[in-house]
């Protein structure tokens, strides 16, 4: 079964929803150099309003490590998720188990990214350029996804429910996370487009 990560939330009825839908993980992303940034508040209250058995990640990019330890104070998220220039060590220096995004706009030259984060739980294949954020709605060659590393892979950048069965297919991810193609704009989520890509994800 491919899970299912739905990012980008900043109100609590679409992640509400989301989890309602059968959701496996939802995300907030409190760096600044996100259009889709949530203060440490309404992170909290994404994340306290989730029902049980649903994943919560806050996600960073090249944020101070004080802000990061904030974070984890006040939101208390299940997984964190780095998406710049982190390295394995300043990743891990938390106690927390995180996801590594991967940026994946060069192509097969970024392939070497992935053997440099061993202590993350899990790594993420976006479709951005080196040191831009995520939720671009840019893809990558699908078919670059390794099959030979013990981390579960994460496919991100540009999915809709109209490509991820294809997606999948071709990737055979452990997880797929989509932001823009369930918005209606960025960080406002459209139910029906959401409904639309789980239902995709289960049929595939």
């Amino acid at each position: 079964m491919t899970r299912i990560k739905c990012c980008g939330m900043t109100r609590v009825e679409d992640a509400l929803l989301a989890a309602e839908l059968g959701a496996d993980a939802i995300g907030v992303v409190l760096t600044a150099r996100s259009k889709r940034q949530v203060s440490l508040a309404q992170a909290r209250a994404i994340v306290e309003a989730m029902p049980p058995f649903v994943t919560t990640v806050a996600l960073c990019m090249d944020d101070e490590a004080n802000f990061v330890q904030e974070i984890i104070d006040t939101v208390r998220p299940s997984l964190l998720q780095f998406h710049g220039n982190e390295s394995d060590e300043w990743c891990k220096q938390f106690g927390q188990p995180y996801l590594k995004a991967i940026a994946m706009g060069e192509g097969a030259a970024a392939l070497y990214q992935l053997r440099d984060h061993p202590h993350a739980a899990g790594l993420l294949l976006d479709g951005h350029g080196l040191g831009e954020p995520g939720g671009t709605g840019k893809s990558f060659d699908w078919s670059l996804m390794p099959r030979d590393l013990k981390q579960p892979l994460i496919l991100a950048g540009g999915l809709t429910s109209a490509n991820v069965a294809e997606a999948i297919r071709k990737a055979r991810p452990w997880a797929v996370d989509v932001a823009s193609g369930i918005e209606a704009a960025p960080g406002i989520k459209d139910a029906g487009k959401m409904r639309d890509f789980v239902a995709a994800v289960r049929g595939a």
